[in-house]
Order: structure tokens, then sequence, then C-alpha cells
């Protein structure tokens, strides 16, 4: 039987925490922007190359970010819903994916660090704009409706 994650999930999960998978995401999410089914595995995937992005050097604007990082809080929204054997083998890889976002991106001036939504509540250390686009030190286009100015530990770059 094909699972809806491929051949990776479903050699590590059995046919009914598969099953409560996508109930599970279906309940939150049942499909992309385009129409194809939301997975699991698509939603890790999304996740990760975000953060890839990120780590380069984010080359949208603020509301993209907001836009590109909606997978991870499908997977928050998931996760509780999860059969707990899911939850502990994607956990480590989970974990580590946010533990690369943390490190490429600093916390929001003035917000707690615990906050349930941490990951909506943090800028790409690294914006890569075009040179038409940068404004002095300040935000460059696309950043400018951000209600605090520039931390110096944003770098932009182009």
């Amino acid at each position: 039987m094909h699972r809806p994650d491929g051949p990776r999930d479903s050699l590590a999960f059995s046919a009914e925490e598969s099953d409560a998978v996508q109930a599970a995401i279906t309940a939150v999410a049942p499909t992309w922007a385009g129409g194809q089914r939301v997975t699991l595995h698509g939603l890790f995937d999304r996740w990760k190359s975000v953060i890839g992005e990120v780590e380069e050097g984010y080359s949208w604007c603020a509301p993209e970010l907001s836009d590109d990082i909606w997978c991870r809080g499908v997977l928050a929204k998931i996760w509780p819903k999860l059969p707990a054997r899911v939850r502990e083998i994607r956990r480590p890889e989970l974990d580590g994916v946010d533990e690369r976002y943390r490190r490429a991106t600093i916390p929001w001036p003035g917000r707690a660090e615990d906050d349930a939504e941490w990951w909506i509540w943090r800028i790409p250390r690294r914006l890569e704009v075009e040179a038409s686009e940068q404004r002095g030190e300040g935000w460059p286009l696309g950043w400018a409706m951000m209600p605090f100015p520039k931390p110096d530990s944003v770098e932009v770059i182009s």
C-alpha cells in the first residue's frame, strides 16, 4: 500500500500511524496552495528549504517570510495530534531544523524567546537584496514595515 509520505516514512510508520498522520494534517491543512495534498514529509522538506534560504541570505520581503514559514505553523498544530511513536521518530529531525532556523535568525526585539509560535518572532540574520533596494543603514525595501529599527546584527547584502 502506498503511503502519503513516500517510502521513507512508510518503512518507519505502520499503516495506522500513517493514516493518523494524514488525518491530523488534513484537519489543519489538507492541500498546498497549488492543490497538492500536504504530507508530513512535505512539511519537513518545505521547512528545511525555507531554512536553507534564510541561512544563505533571505532574498524576499518580510511578508513573504511570513508566508514561507507557514509550514512550521502547520507542524506545530498537527504535532500534538500525531501518534506518540511518530513524534518520537521525527522529534530529533524537527529539533535539528528548528535549531538551524534559530541560528540563522535573531529574535524579534521585545518578544519572549519562549512564545508558542517562536518562529514567527524571528528575523533572518542575512537579507539579500538588489543594490537598488538597499537604503543606507536602515531596513531595505520590503522590510521597512518592521516596527523597530534594523538591528545591527542583521546584515544586508547585495
